[in-house]
């Protein structure tokens, strides 16, 4: 019998006020029910916030290098646990068992090097022209915060945004996407297990539509960090910014892949593929657009499509499965949608495009690698985030109108060049609209160490993930000084 979760709440794992539940179902096997979660009221939500607040000036009071050591237990005992958290990721999300491992690790190292800004949590000294006036700046906590996750990267996007939020002295609380909560839970577990005080990180689920106005509009929360659809970033935005409330959105992608004709095709293949349907093209960093030079455009592509071909879908708990399933139900009938569009816009689908079926794949939500060419940049295929396995292909005639074309969508997240051409590399890295600028890497391989966010229609605020993380979650202050001399 699956496992029925509580919200966590001041240090407790405690039922909605609402006595009901919701079902996390295996997008793999959907007669497998991974877990059941609390569905949860406003008055739930209003309650954790309190919760929060209360904890919030003794959690800040801890020295930062001290609440730094926090993390570091944390990071040890999840890293112990790597391969159940791997495991429980890959039943509820979907994703392979080597990717959910690689991004418990990755959770892990998150853990461990805001750990370590504990003890670098500091502002600067400035010379003061005036005699007599030491002069100089520190940080403060903004209270608390509400996090918004996403189920796509159900380990490392809570980390990411809980570490830095909770070393910088400010009380949490979180909303995991309600297709894979398991993971935070996962995350919660360590962190109450190394120390964390009670009150200090809270957990509801439930509802966006019912609990999310609470955790966005409520006085008592300072910063509203949030990863998801546009739609719904726009509208947190519409409610947080005319109250003054510090809002940070991470939001949609459609990235361009540019494959010059100087670059090892096979390694070019290599690499769009993996950008293209790895995580089964559940990444907001995923290539979506490959633009390719003309004069390698058509060998390019038989390649393309013969690496695409060999991959093989499943379960991804099995070995050897290099795409599981889309999330659930609702997100493999949004890809197939766009299927159907690019062909009606007279894209030329180049292969998968279905639903598979069968032993192994009627009981989930499998959807071949697709491919499509004939593609024109206006096409909604080329310009819609579809967040699913499909590759639109375009020719192009050089870097410029690479450049061009990969430009003229309302997104600017991630962007990948191939090539050896030092000249063309600055050409690109100078003229593209991206937050994330890659050059002969997939689109999708960032590190947590170094800043992460896109430009345009993709992001919002501070960046999140490296040292600038600690910019959103804390307020700068600046000290006059006047002594003796």
């Amino acid at each position: 019998m699956a496992e029925t979760f509580g919200n966590f709440v001041a240090g407790e794992w405690v039922k909605a006020s609402s006595g009901k539940t919701f079902d996390s179902i295996n997008p793999a096997n959907t007669d497998d029910l991974v877990a059941c979660y609390q569905a949860s009221s406003v008055e739930d939500a209003k309650n954790t916030i309190d919760v929060a607040q209360k904890a919030q000036a003794a959690w800040a009071a801890i020295p930062a290098p001290n609440r730094g050591v926090i993390l570091m237990r944390a990071a040890e005992l999840l890293e112990k646990r790597s391969e159940s958290v791997a495991a429980d990721m890959t039943r509820e999300e979907g994703k392979t068992l080597p990717e959910a491992k690689g991004e418990v690790g990755r959770a892990v190292n998150i853990l461990r090097y805001f750990g370590g800004e504990g003890a670098r949590l500091g502002g600067e000294t400035v010379p003061s022209e005036r005699e007599g006036v030491f002069a100089y700046t520190f940080r403060k906590p903004l209270g608390v915060v509400s996090l918004l996750t996403p189920w796509n990267f159900p380990i490392a996007i809570p980390a990411w945004k809980m570490a830095p939020a909770l070393i910088a002295g400010n009380t949490v609380v979180i909303k995991p996407a309600s297709a894979a909560p398991l993971c935070t839970v996962r995350l919660i577990e360590v962190l109450h297990e190394s120390g964390l005080p009670k009150g200090v990180l809270n957990m509801v689920t439930g509802s966006g539509s019912v609990i999310g106005d609470e955790l966005i509009s409520n006085p008592a929360v300072k910063a509203v960090s949030f990863t998801g659809s546009c739609e719904v970033g726009n509208g947190i935005q519409n409610k947080t910014v005319p109250r003054g409330t510090k809002t940070q959105l991470e939001m949609g992608g459609k990235n361009p892949t540019i494959v010059l004709r100087d670059a090892d095709l096979n390694m070019a293949a290599d690499i769009v593929v993996n950008g293209a349907f790895f995580s089964t093209g559940q990444k907001c960093t995923a290539t979506s657009r490959a633009l390719i030079e003309e004069p390698i455009f058509e060998e390019f592509v038989r390649l393309l499509v013969e690496k695409t071909r060999r991959l093989r879908v499943g379960n991804g708990i099995e070995k050897g499965v290099d795409i599981g399933p889309c999330v659930d139900e609702g997100q493999m009938k949004t890809v197939l949608r766009y299927v159907d569009i690019g062909k009606k816009e007279g894209a030329k689908l180049l292969c998968g495009g279905h639903r598979l079926s069968g032993p192994g794949y009627d009981k989930g939500y499998f959807v071949e690698p697709t491919i499509f060419s004939d593609v024109t940049p206006d096409m909604t295929i080329a310009q819609e985030e579809i967040f699913g396995p499909v590759l639109a292909v375009i020719p192009v005639k050089d870097i410029d109108a690479a450049i061009a074309v990969a430009n003229n969508v309302k997104f600017g997240l991630s962007a990948s060049l191939l090539t050896n051409q030092l000249n063309k590399v600055f050409r690109y890295i100078n003229r593209i609209e991206a937050g994330l600028i890659i050059v002969n890497l997939p689109s999708a391989g960032v590190e947590y160490q170094l800043p992460f966010g896109g430009t345009k229609a993709s992001s919002t605020g501070f960046r999140e993930q490296g040292s600038v993380a600690i910019d959103f979650y804390s307020e700068l202050r600046t000290v006059y000084l006047k002594h003796q001399t």
